[in-house]
């Protein structure tokens, strides 16, 4: 019988499984990987975080399960869980070494942080998608982490939470900044994706899986991908500047004048053959992307 993932729903309860001392404050707390003590036998069903967790990971020797994927970190570098995420741990997956920083929800309460946290993307992406570090990038976190780390053990007072807050802020921006560098100097892997949506696309509308289907998703390009959907539309974004779904439309136009060109379905065949359930919606789409209705752009093509 399989059992449940465990549920952690304060950071005592964490530190307590990781053999640490009970944290210095309730809401926030870093966890030192090197001086954790579990067995990860106890946890192969997994385990749901209901606070996000930022782990700076500095070395790897296995992997850590995340979903369907995994974290490989042998060189280092950063993952990022929200609340309610579900994460595995094995045994032969548990050899790391690195900081985590955990933070429950109520410490964002207060502070606009709460609700712009949302929309930091990379706490939606999957395993594969995880942030490497370079070492002067690995320098820059570990002294946000250190900062952070000293605030909670030598001064906590009623400044501590917007000091803090800050820090949180600025790793996120970070992060972010990181992530930038990473699309940028992983062109040939994200050109190497690119080229296969293409493909998805192209094998989605020539099989016409439109006529079962409707139009092409951006869950189902992501999945075919093996990647989140909110990975694929930032990485689009930074190769063509368009996000998924602006991209599939742009592909599903390009067919839709194709039909057009070869004169043999009307306006109506052509939506359903594309995935739309009204032939109104595809005149729509179509105006907003040429600014000519379909029925305009074919007979321009006729009359050239």
């Amino acid at each position: 019988m399989k059992s449940n993932p465990i549920i952690f729903n304060s950071l005592s309860q964490l530190h307590k499984t990781m053999g640490q001392s009970a944290p210095n404050h309730p809401l926030i707390s870093i966890l030192n990987y090197g001086e954790a003590v579990f067995d990860p036998k106890d946890y192969e069903q997994g385990i749901i975080l209901n606070f996000y967790k930022i782990s700076f990971k500095t070395s790897f020797t296995g992997r850590l399960k995340y979903g369907q994927g995994f974290y490989d970190f042998e060189e280092g570098g950063m993952s990022f869980i929200a609340p309610g995420q579900l994460l595995k741990m094995q045994d032969e997956e548990a050899d790391y070494s690195g900081m985590s920083l955990h933070i429950h929800p109520d410490f964002l309460r207060p502070y606009s942080l709460n609700s712009n946290i949302k929309q930091f993307g990379f706490f939606s992406y999957s395993a594969a998608e995880a942030l490497y570090l370079s070492e002067r990038e690995k320098a820059t976190i570990l002294s946000v982490y250190k900062f952070i780390e000293e605030e909670l053990s030598e001064r906590i007072d009623k400044f501590s939470q917007d000091v803090i807050i800050s820090q949180i802020e600025l790793l996120l921006n970070y992060a972010n900044r990181f992530y930038d560098r990473q699309f940028i100097t992983r062109k040939a892997i994200n050109n190497d994706i690119l080229s296969q949506l293409e493909t998805y696309i192209d094998s989605y509308f020539n099989k016409e899986k439109a006529l079962t289907d409707g139009l092409p998703s951006v869950s189902s390009a992501a999945e075919a991908l093996n990647l989140t959907p909110r990975y694929l539309s930032d990485l689009l974004r930074h190769l063509v500047g368009l996000n998924t779904q602006q991209f599939i439309h742009e592909k599903v136009i390009d067919k839709a004048k194709e039909y057009l060109a070869k004169d043999e379905l009307n306006i109506a065949e052509i939506a359903y053959h594309l995935g739309f359930e009204h032939p109104q919606s595809f005149t729509k789409l179509f105006k907003n992307k040429t600014n000519l209705t379909p029925l305009k752009f074919k007979a321009l093509i006729f009359k050239n």
